[in-house]
C-alpha cells in the first residue's frame, strides 16, 4: 500500500464530493427562479445522504462486486462485506479498498444529481427521492459495472471511459432528456421569459464544478503518478478551450459574449474530455474541448428551442451531448503515447467503432429503464407538482421554506 496515492485518492474523494455539493448546488441553484432555489439544493444534498447509503448497502456491490456473466455485481459485498482496508486485487492495488469504494461513491452520488437541471421546478420531492434511488439501482450501477468492473461485458470488448463520460454523463443526460419530455413543459415555457435569478451563484457554482473535476478526472489514476498529471492537464486545456469556443460562438450569433455561456462552455469541455483525459495528449485534448464548446453551445441554443423540449438547465444539452462526444473522441484522438490505446487517427478504426456500440448500448439502455421507472413511480406517487403548487413555487410547497424574505 502507497501512502501517498491513498491520500491523493481520498482527497480527491472530496473534490469530487465539493462537485454536487456546493459546485452542482450553486450552479443550479443560481439558475431558476428564486421560488425554487431551496428545492435544487435540497435535491443535492438529499441526493448525497440518499446514495451514499444506497451505495455501501447494495450499489458498489452491484457495481464492483464479483461478476454475474458480466452484466451485474453479485451481492457478496453487501453492506460492504470484504471490503476493508487492505487493498483489493481488483481495483486500485496500491490504496485502501475502503478508499476505492468512496471515491466511487462519489460518481455514485453526482450522476442522479446532474439529471436534476432537467426537471427542475416541477418535480414533487417525495417522487423525486423514490426515482432517484430506483434510477441509481437499475440504471447507474449496471452501467458502471458493464464498463469499470474488471469483468463487465463492455469493458471485456474494450470500451474506454477513463473517469465516467458513459457512466456518469451521458446515462444521466439521456435520462434527463426523458424526463423532460415525460414531465412536459414547465407552466408559460415559450409564453414568458424564464430567466436565472442568481448568475453569480452559476459562475460560483461553476468555479467549484472546474476545481472539483480535477479530483474526478486526474483521481481516476488511482495513484499519485503521471497519469493523474496527465488528465488534469488534459481537463484544464479542454476546459479552457471549450469556454472560450462558447463565448466566440455566442458573442458572433447572439452580439454578446455572457458569463453564463463561457462557464456553461467550460462545463461542456469539462464534460467531453472526461471519458477521454487518460487516453491523449494535451493538444488533443484542446482539440476535444473547443469541438465541445461548438456542439454543446448547437444543442443548447438552436436545437433544443426547433425541437421545443424543456430541459430545464440543459443537463441534456451539455452533459448528454458532451459525453457522447466525448466518448467517440476517444476512439478518433486516444494516442498509444498518453494511455496505451489508439484511435482511428493513430490508425485503430476498431476502437473507434467500440466507442460507437459504447454510446449506442448506454443510451438504449437509459432511455428503457428510464421510461420504465418514471411510469412506475408516476403511477404510485404521481412525479410532477400541481399547477398551483409550480406556480407558488416548490420551496413553499415542498420543503416549507423560503429562500429570500424581506424585511419590513
Amino acid at each position: 500500500m502507497n501512502s501517498g496515492d491513498t491520500s491523493w485518492v481520498l482527497t480527491a474523494s472530496a473534490l469530487v464530493l465539493l462537485m454536487t455539493v456546493p459546485g452542482l448546488a450553486f450552479f443550479y441553484g443560481g439558475l431558476v427562479r428564486r421560488k425554487n432555489i431551496l428545492s435544487i439544493l435540497m435535491q443535492c444534498f438529499v441526493i448525497v445522504c440518499v446514495i451514499s447509503l444506497q451505495w455501501v448497502l447494495l450499489g458498489y456491490s452491484l457495481a464492483f462486486g464479483p461478476s454475474f456473466h458480466g452484466i451485474i455485481g453479485n451481492l457478496d459485498w453487501m453492506g460492504l462485506a470484504g471490503v476493508g482496508t487492505a487493498p483489493s486485487a481488483d481495483y486500485g492495488t496500491t490504496i485502501p479498498h475502503y478508499a476505492f469504494m468512496i471515491f466511487q461513491a462519489m460518481f455514485a452520488i453526482i450522476t442522479p444529481a446532474l439529471m436534476t437541471g432537467a426537471f427542475a421546478e416541477r418535480m414533487k420531492f417525495p417522487a423525486f427521492l423514490v426515482f432517484i434511488i430506483l434510477w441509481s439501482t437499475f440504471v447507474y450501477d449496471p452501467l458502471a459495472h458493464w464498463v469499470w468492473n474488471k469483468n463487465g461485458w463492455l469493458g471485456a470488448m474494450g470500451a474506454l471511459d477513463f473517469a465516467g463520460g458513459i457512466v456518469v454523463h451521458v446515462s444521466s443526460g439521456i435520462s434527463a432528456l426523458v424526463l423532460a419530455i415525460l414531465l412536459g413543459k414547465r407552466i408559460g415555457y415559450n409564453h414568458k421569459p424564464i430567466r436565472p435569478h442568481n448568475l453569480p451563484f452559476t459562475v460560483l457554482g461553476g468555479a467549484l464544478l472546474w476545481f472539483g473535476w480535477f479530483g474526478f478526472n486526474a483521481g481516476s489514476a488511482l495513484a499519485a503518478n503521471g497519469l493523474a498529471a496527465q488528465a488534469l492537464v488534459a481537463t484544464q486545456v479542454s476546459t479552457a478551450a471549450a469556454a472560450l469556443i462558447w463565448m466566440l460562438v455566442e458573442w458572433w450569433h447572439n452580439g454578446s459574449p455572457t458569463v453564463l455561456g463561457a462557464v456553461t462552455g467550460a462545463i461542456g469541455g469539462l464534460v467531453a474530455i472526461t471519458p477521454a483525459c487518460g487516453f491523449v495528449g494535451p493538444l488533443s485534448a484542446i482539440v476535444i474541448g473547443a469541438m465541445a464548446g461548438g456542439l454543446c453551445y448547437l444543442a443548447v441554443a438552436v436545437v433544443k428551442g426547433k425541437v421545443g423540449y424543456d430541459d430545464s438547465l440543459d443537463a441534456f444539452g451539455v452533459h448528454g451531448i458532451g459525453g457522447i462526444f466525448g466518448t467517440i473522441a476517444v476512439g478518433i484522438f486516444a494516442q498509444e503515447a498518453y494511455g496505451g490505446k489508439t484511435g482511428v487517427l493513430f490508425g485503430n478504426l476498431q476502437q473507434f467503432l467500440v466507442q460507437g456500440l459504447l454510446v449506442l448500448v448506454a443510451m438504449a439502455f437509459a432511455v428503457a429503464m428510464t421510461f420504465i421507472l418514471y411510469k412506475i413511480v408516476d403511477a404510485v406517487i404521481g412525479m410532477r407538482v400541481e399547477k398551483e403548487n409550480e406556480l407558488i413555487g416548490l420551496d413553499l410547497t415542498q420543503q416549507s421554506e423560503a429562500a429570500y424574505t424581506v424585511i419590513e
